[in-house]
């Protein structure tokens, strides 16, 4: 917008310019032409009154020479002829002729003046009557550097005041562009931030009466985005707030089991069950969302997670027959995603596995450290998902009983937030492969967006998936 109100402000300066400048430029031209004709005239007619008294040679050329154009002017006087008492007088000619006899005749002819062209300019021809009563011509030469002299000069003042004028036409139109660009632009950068989830992005009410409307609409949209998602955050704090009670009932319930494993695991389950509860409701009463880690250092170590998570796992899956295996923890493993997120689905895929397949069904958890990315694999040698789209949708699941898809669309929140993916397949162990890919920080050190998601999957493409079983060591926990 803004260049192109340069590109016509430029235009149409232009052609102003060019429609003043033109007929400027020729009527001082034809200014300077009657300038030096002027003076020519007046040249001649200061030798008039001297050829009206005397015709004598001496005379006259000291008039002219006295008139110092004594070089670009010549006086033609005809030959009288002598009757009676009168003496036959010869012609008289002064100075040097420039123009044609014939030119000379016919102004004499004619009793008025003339111009003629001559080599080197053009000549005026004054016709002066004589005291004989014969006509002489006074010729003036008029050079063509006379006719243009101070043209050039004037031309090209007048096209420095065009240029002049082009340029601040231009510079005026620029500052009115970027006076009209400018709320434009915060408008959008407005946009890209609230569509990347910074709630509290506002554009200035400022500008042209068109975008200013459109500031105080896109304002009072974001207020109401705001609005819309505390009112959620509130609604999923009061649901799980609901929980409390029949929570407590179920601790209560727990501590009377008495000792054993099975007894202790089931508290260690509801413990755990309300620090997640506990988790919800924080988090719906805060105001940014927790999903990614922000800031230097921030995140956490994906290895040590893993560990720990398996470690509370690996009791139920003693009790239940199951093998499994562990890799790739032996190192630190840092990851741009908070340690409960990470910890939170882990136990969404980790309860999948036993909440779907049978007891004794054998399951992995393999880490990949890559130099741009983390690869978490979680396989199990159960049946297999037959819908994986239908698994990744949320609301909908597997379509069995106690499936609701909450699960992978937490793990698939957690990693697009980095700029990964979630990809379902199937695993070396026979069942399904869960493969998480957690985008690690760019090379400038920050995070890549979910815009950027395409650029990494193509080069991604070109890389070898890595599987479970494959490339680390076995490590039971």
């Amino acid at each position: 917008m803004r260049w192109a109100l340069v590109k016509v402000s430029l235009a149409v300066t232009a052609m102003v310019v060019v429609a003043f400048a033109v007929p400027l430029g020729l009527v001082i031209k034809e200014m300077a032409r009657d300038r030096a004709f002027a003076n020519a005239e007046r040249e001649a007619a200061a030798i008039a009154p001297a050829l009206s008294i005397t015709t004598d040679r001496d005379q006259l050329e000291r008039v002219v020479a006295s008139a110092g154009s004594d070089d670009g002017m010549a006086v033609h006087i005809p030959a009288v002829e002598g009757s009676g008492d009168e003496q036959e007088a010869a012609a008289v000619e002064i100075g040097r002729q420039r123009a044609t006899d014939q030119d000379i005749e016919a102004t004499r002819k004619m009793g008025r003046a003339s111009t003629a062209r001559v080599p080197g300019g053009s000549a005026l021809l004054q016709p002066v009557a004589l005291s004989s009563g014969q006509i002489a011509v006074v010729e003036v030469h008029i050079p063509d550097t006379a006719v243009g002299k101070g043209v050039g000069t004037a031309w090209t003042v007048l096209a420095g005041v065009g240029l002049a004028l082009i340029v601040g036409s231009v510079a005026v139109a620029d500052r009115l562009g970027v006076r009209m660009v400018r709320p434009a632009q915060r408008l959008v950068r407005g946009a890209r931030e609230l569509g990347e989830g910074k709630l509290g992005a506002r554009v200035p009410e400022e500008g042209p009466t068109e975008l200013r409307l459109a500031a105080v609409s896109f304002n009072s949209m974001a207020d109401q985005v705001v609005q819309l998602l505390a009112n959620e955050r509130e609604l999923a704090a009061d649901l799980s707030h609901r929980l409390r009670t029949p929570l407590t009932v179920l601790r209560l319930n727990a501590a009377s089991l008495g000792d054993g494993p099975a007894a202790e695991q089931t508290r260690a389950a509801v413990a755990q069950l309300e620090r997640e509860v506990d988790t919800i409701i924080r988090t719906a009463r805060e105001a940014k969302p927790q999903t990614a880690a922000v800031g230097p250092g921030a995140g956490c170590d994906a290895a040590e997670v893993v560990r720990e998570r398996m470690e509370f796992w690996s009791a139920l899956a003693e009790d239940e027959g199951r093998k499994w295996r562990v890799a790739g923890v032996d190192r630190p493993v840092r990851i741009p995603v908070a340690r409960a997120d990470l910890a939170a689905a882990l136990d969404a895929l980790l309860g999948n596995v036993f909440r779907h397949t049978r007891e004794g069904t054998a399951f992995a958890v393999d880490v990949h450290n890559g130099e741009d990315a983390v690869i978490v694999l979680v396989s199990d040698a159960g049946p297999g998902i037959a819908d994986p789209e239908a698994a990744m949708s949320r609301g909908r699941g597997s379509g069995t009983d106690g499936s609701t898809g909450l699960g992978l669309d937490i793990v698939r929140r957690l990693a697009e937030s980095t700029g990964g993916d979630v990809r379902i397949g199937s695993s070396v162990l026979g069942g399904t492969e869960i493969r998480i890919w957690i985008q690690l920080d760019d090379r400038e050190g920050a995070p890549l967006r979910r815009g950027h998601r395409g650029a990494v999957r193509r080069r991604r493409a070109s890389k070898p998936v890595a599987t479970a079983g494959r490339g680390g060591r076995g490590a039971s926990v």
